[in-house]
């Protein structure tokens, strides 16, 4: 009854939002505030809920070798997802051509250029042993305090592998940390009622400050690509849904309240707690959901991929280029790897966009001209990022056998779905 509530007041709030927005932008822009307010609140909420959640899931597990066996499926899964993710973006940026026929392309700021400019030369994850050096903290308080998610990962599985090799000796903090677990997700409940608010003004200061009025003139380029991104997830969700053998109405609605949350902030960190506390009570793991959800957002950024991949049509098609199949080919192979390098760099789609661009000479005005409606785009492929890594905790346990049919069956009953 709480969460038909929760998702009830949520809707109205992102209504009002854009009401709010259109109407009275210049009082809607100084709302931004509270939305800052309510993200810094979950934010408080994901390390400890993580570090508690996972070390649980592991240790308390007791099967170690099977730790291996869902990482390398993980990863499997991720590259598979992401190069459909990639190929959807491709073919539909062919479909719709969002980037043909835009008018005023000269009347881009010179300071969107000049931010531009700065990103191709940003610095992000350029090789793949940085990258793997970057996993493991130096401090796992500075990584909290930073919310370097897989970070936290690496430190949990270890922290839960020792408590493993001590045996009995570690019940006392196994009893902490499920105790701990048991607070945050109270506490991630608490959290969750002033999520109203917080979408409220996160979705009026976003409206309020890009304007109703951008939209006209890239209307082609935000419709190209929220049908990508809704194509890409009717057809991961039905293909799982098929294989899992779950309902999909069912699963629809046990992902709608972290969905509007991440849709309506554009944070994945913003409905992270709640998406963990559905997928555990859907049936997946502790472990898993653990693992798979966080390592996700290093790994399988499907919303980002896929607005990567139109993006890159859309910046070549703005200034006539027509790119070979050849040359899509070799863009695809590099956006699978950059786009898994910018976990926690500000605007990371943008900058690998721009870098990429950059490293094969082709013009940066598209980049800028995207800048100006990143936020509305950013709602959308953040939403899929989020939804794309449940289905993926979906996924795992059924393919470890591991996924509790008898659990979604009573959750799914207990919300009369």
């Amino acid at each position: 009854m709480q969460n038909i509530k929760l998702t009830r007041y949520i809707l109205i709030s992102l209504l009002l939002g854009i009401v709010v927005g259109i109407l009275f932008p210049s009082f809607a822009v100084k709302l931004s505030p509270l939305a800052m307010m309510f993200l810094n609140m979950v934010k408080m909420i994901i390390a400890p809920l993580l570090f508690a959640t996972l070390v649980i899931g592991i240790a308390g597990h007791g099967d170690i070798k099977s730790l291996g066996k869902i990482g390398f499926k993980t990863i499997v899964y991720f590259e598979v997802v992401t190069i459909a993710a990639l190929l959807i973006g491709l073919g539909i940026g062919h479909f719709t051509q969002p980037g043909a026929g835009l008018e005023n392309v000269s009347s881009v700021s010179p300071a969107y250029m000049d931010t531009v400019t700065a990103m191709s030369h940003g610095t992000y994850h350029t090789s793949l042993r940085q990258l793997v050096v970057d996993i493991f903290p130096s401090s796992i308080v500075k990584s909290m305090a930073e919310g370097n998610l897989l970070q936290i990962v690496v430190f949990s599985l270890f922290f839960a592998l020792a408590i493993c090799a001590v045996g009995h000796k570690a019940k006392p903090m196994m009893d902490l940390l499920n105790s701990l677990s048991e607070i945050m997700f109270k506490f991630t409940e608490y959290v969750m009622w002033f999520a109203p608010v917080g979408v409220f003004a996160a979705i009026a200061s976003t409206i309020g400050g890009s304007g109703i009025a951008i939209l006209k003139n890239y209307v082609k380029i935000v419709f190209s690509l929220y049908f990508a991104l809704f194509v890409f997830l009717l057809f991961i969700i039905i293909l799982v849904c098929k294989i899992v053998k779950i309902p999909i109405i069912g699963l629809i609605k046990t992902l709608k309240d972290p969905a509007l949350l991440a849709f309506s902030t554009a944070s994945s960190e913003a409905a992270l707690p709640k998406a963990m506390e559905q997928m555990e009570r859907f049936g997946v793991p502790k472990n898993i959901v653990g693992f798979v959800m966080p390592t996700g957002y290093t790994f399988n950024l499907d919303g980002s991929t896929l607005y990567l991949s139109m993006a890159v049509l859309f910046a070549t098609q703005l200034v006539g280029i027509d790119l070979s199949f050849q040359h899509q080919v070799i863009i695809m192979f590099a956006l699978m790897f950059t786009s898994k390098g910018v976990a926690g760099v500000p605007r990371a789609a943008l900058v690998v966009l721009a870098g990429t661009l950059s490293s094969l000479n082709y013009p940066l005005i598209g980049v800028a001209i995207l800048m100006g409606i990143d936020q509305i785009l950013d709602m959308g492929r953040t939403t899929v990022n989020l939804v794309g890594n449940c289905i993926a905790t979906i996924f795992i346990a059924r393919w470890e056998n591991e996924f509790d049919y008898d659990k979604m069956n009573e959750y799914l009953a207990s919300k009369d779905i």
